[in-house]
């Protein structure tokens, strides 16, 4: 009896890449001692400032805070409406409720995914003061509708590009132009600081008003002189991330391109494998733009006998994981609370029940792709609705 072929490795839906020169980077800043905020993130926001065309730019220990501190800085408070998106990582909308202004939500174009800019005026009150658009996947939002919108009615922009670092628009950087535009650095995203983020800024005022909120609102002169006139957190990045994002960075364009060449692999497989045949749908094909933070699909529910959960656990049993970005904010027990329900935002609702995230990471190989389509065919030719 001829022995079982060996298990295949569990599968991420995604993975960090993280070479030797960082890791022994980071043993060199903890033999230091100087292990939070110092030299390193100094370093680190100055290559940001250069990828971002010149830009100031703050380093935090979060892609959340970053938004937080924006609104501030840009005067959003209680009273005031912030238009955003219900499809997002709920941290986009509690931001709002953290300054004490309330979200407005605009469903999604159910192409793109992101923000409906078409629906956004319908919207608007005279208490808008700003607007949050979201770059799910890391596909940009119209950036030249969204800031002709935001100077038609004078609103402040807080781009959440927590997913498109490395992303463009029109040939320019995303973070190169515009208001102020808040990155993530989770270990989830295209390059890492483990945790953290940054924020950039229009000029340095506005710079030394996000390190006083980085820091409780302090501001030091000469030895010994130290005065807080405004309230803020605890939000500094350490000298251990920035070590890693300072390893991360340059290989931002490495990272990119295999992220590309795995996506153009998805829709080469997903088309010969008949899945959009079963109504499987898929994202926009934009391999000039997009970073491609994820690669999502669309389950077709109607034409299914089993739910997302179902097929997330049947993908699982085979060794690979996925993921669910984003369930509908708006139907979250908070948000129901303050007054939103179900049939609001009907296309946000139908991504947020039906959107998978398969792994997309620069460590996998094509034949790691050629084994999740494969399987998730399987699944779901398995599953259809007589």
């Amino acid at each position: 009896m001829s022995a079982a072929p060996p298990a295949q490795p569990y599968l991420p839906f995604t993975r960090p890449t993280l070479d030797d020169a960082t890791i022994a980077g980071v043993a060199e800043v903890l033999r230091s001692g100087w292990i939070t905020s110092g030299p390193h993130v100094k370093a680190f926001e100055a290559q940001l400032s250069a990828y971002c065309g010149g830009r100031p730019v703050r380093a935090f220990n979060s892609g959340t805070c970053t938004m937080e501190i924006a609104l501030r800085i840009a005067g959003v408070g209680p009273g005031h409406e912030v238009i955003t998106t219900p499809l997002s990582w709920v941290a986009t909308s509690n931001i709002v409720l953290d300054v004490g202004a309330r979200p407005v939500f605009v469903d999604i174009d159910p192409v793109t995914r992101n923000l409906d800019l078409a629906r956004v005026e319908a919207a608007l009150t005279p208490a808008t003061r700003a607007i949050i658009p979201v770059d799910l996947a890391g596909l940009p939002v119209d950036r030249d509708r969204l800031h002709a919108l935001a100077k038609k009615h004078n609103l402040r922009v807080v781009e959440d590009a927590a997913q498109s670092f490395g992303s463009t628009w029109a040939g320019r950087r995303i973070g190169s132009f515009g208001d102020f535009v808040s990155f993530s650095f989770h270990a989830n995203k295209n390059i890492t600081t483990i945790e953290g983020g940054c924020l950039v800024l229009n000029n340095e005022a506005e710079a030394k008003l996000a390190e006083q909120y980085r820091l409780q609102g302090v501001v030091r002169t000469g030895f010994d002189g130290m005065d807080v006139d405004l309230v803020g957190g605890k939000y500094n990045l350490t000298d251990v991330a920035a070590r890693v994002g300072l390893g991360q960075l340059p290989r931002l364009d490495e990272f990119t391109a295999r992220r590309r060449e795995l996506a153009r692999a998805y829709f080469e497989l997903i088309a010969a494998s008949g899945l959009p045949s079963l109504g499987l749908g898929l994202p926009v094909a934009n391999f000039t733009d997009s970073n491609w933070h994820m690669f999502q699909v669309m389950l077709p529910e109607a034409r299914l006998t089993l739910k997302r959960a179902e097929v997330m656990a049947k993908m699982h049993d085979a060794g690979i994981g996925t993921g669910v970005h984003y369930p509908a904010i708006h139907l979250f027990s908070l948000y129901r609370r303050l007054g939103w329900q179900p049939g609001d935002y009907r296309h946000a609702e139908s991504a947020g029940r039906n959107l998978l995230t398969l792994p997309l990471f620069p460590a996998m190989t094509r034949a790691d792709v050629v084994r999740v389509v494969d399987t998730l065919a399987a699944i779901l030719r398995s599953h259809q609705k007589s």
